[in-house]
Formats: structure tokens, C-alpha cells, sequence
């Protein structure tokens, strides 16, 4: 592949794999904590946090990153804080295409992981209630376990759909290449200029067998996990 593509190409897919493996890395546990929340509890204001944690997979992904620079940029309520107070200026980073992403995604990773959990049957946590498990070893020994195939689904697919992420990112971090500018943005960048067709149908197929291998891995892990655990 390096053959393939010029450095500059091969530069845009290795972000491109960075920003998506570190979305899934730090948006798994949350994703994790909500799904166990709103699977398990019926509390006041349960719908209002149900809608939030979907509200990317209806706002246009511009919209999304809008508001992202709005808290997130030098002069927003987060953004501005952590400038002050550690000297952190996200916008038009690295880290910046990863929290887009991570937000993007947020709700794909969230689904199944809910549905993994609410398909577990209450009589086995009830048991280890029984014979003495706390809540925590309940949710480590029982709930997690047997949730781990929602998990791992949910993993793979945020991962594949990172990947694709555009709006989100170009609106909160910009098109710098090296830095921001992950395989969307370099395509779309190609596209601007005259000539740029082939470096743009290289790219695009990088974008596409990166994608088709995470939905068919996700597919594939998921189907044996259920079966190892007999689900």
C-alpha cells in the first residue's frame, strides 16, 4: 500500500485510523455507563438523556460540530477553561477530529450495547445478588460478560463509521494535512483540485475496504462471542 499511495495519502490513512481507534477508546466507557443507565433504571429525565445521547444521528453533522466549536473553541464555556487553566486549545487538533468523531459515533456504539444488556436475563443478576455480590461485582462478573458481544459490535461499527466521519470534523478541526485532514477531508480536498480524480478514487477505495472489514468483522466477532456465551 505504501507503493500505492504517496506518503501524503498514506499520511491521511494512518490519521484516519488514529482519530477512529481513539473515538472508540475514549467514548466506549461512556458509551458503556449510559447504556447500563438507561437499560437498567427508569428515573426522571431518563427520556431526556435517551434523546440526548442520539441527538448526532439526527442533526446534520455540521450542526454537530457547530456546536462543538461553540463550547469546545477559545472562547466557549469548556474551551476557554481549559486554555486557562492548562493551557489546552483543542480546536484545528488532532484531538479535536477525535472528539468530533467520538460524538458522531456516540449513538452507534450506544445501541447495541443497550440491546446487548436489556436481552439479559434480570434472574441472573438477581442470583448473584443472593449469594452476596455487590452492585459493582454484579456489573463486572455478570453484566458485562454477558453483554461483551453488544460491546464489541458496538466497538467495531463506531470504528467503521469514524472512519467516514466529515461534517463533524472539517466544522471543528479543520482540513490540515498531517493533523486534522482524515480520508474524507483528503478526498474531498482532492476533488478541488483539477487532475485530482485518481488520487481521490485511491483513497476512496482505502475508505471503502477499511469500512467493509469493520462491518464484516464486527458481524463475524459478534455471531462468535454470542455463541461462546451460548446467547
Amino acid at each position: 500500500m505504501t507503493d500505492w499511495l504517496s506518503p501524503a495519502e498514506w499520511q491521511a490513512v494512518r490519521l484516519t485510523l488514529d482519530v477512529a481507534a481513539r473515538s472508540v477508546l475514549f467514548g466506549l466507557p461512556p458509551a458503556v455507563a449510559v447504556a447500563f443507565l438507561l437499560a437498567r433504571y427508569r428515573f426522571p429525565g431518563h427520556a431526556v438523556i435517551d434523546s440526548i445521547a442520539h441527538l448526532p444521528l439526527v442533526l446534520p453533522p455540521v450542526v454537530v460540530g457547530w456546536l462543538l466549536l461553540l463550547l469546545f473553541g477559545t472562547r466557549g464555556p469548556i474551551g476557554s477553561w481549559l486554555l486557562a487553566w492548562f493551557g489546552i486549545r483543542l480546536v484545528f487538533t488532532t484531538g479535536a477530529a477525535t472528539l468530533a468523531c467520538g460524538v458522531m459515533v456516540f449513538p452507534l456504539m450506544l445501541r447495541p450495547i443497550r440491546l446487548s444488556i436489556e436481552g439479559i436475563d434480570r434472574g441472573l443478576d438477581d442470583t448473584a445478588r443472593t449469594l452476596g455480590a455487590g452492585p459493582l461485582d454484579r456489573l463486572f462478573t455478570v453484566v458485562l460478560p454477558l453483554a461483551a458481544p453488544g460491546i464489541l459490535v458496538g466497538a467495531i461499527t463506531g470504528f467503521a463509521a469514524a472512519l467516514g466521519e466529515f461534517g463533524a470534523v472539517i466544522t471543528f478541526a479543520g482540513s490540515i494535512p498531517g493533523v486534522t485532514q482524515t480520508l474524507p477531508l483528503a478526498i474531498y480536498s482532492a476533488l478541488q483540485v483539477p487532475g485530482g480524480e485518481a488520487v481521490a478514487a485511491r483513497l476512496s477505495l482505502v475508505a471503502v475496504a477499511l469500512a467493509v472489514a469493520g462491518l464484516i468483522g464486527a458481524e463475524r466477532l459478534g455471531r462468535r462471542m454470542r455463541a461462546a456465551i451460548g446467547r
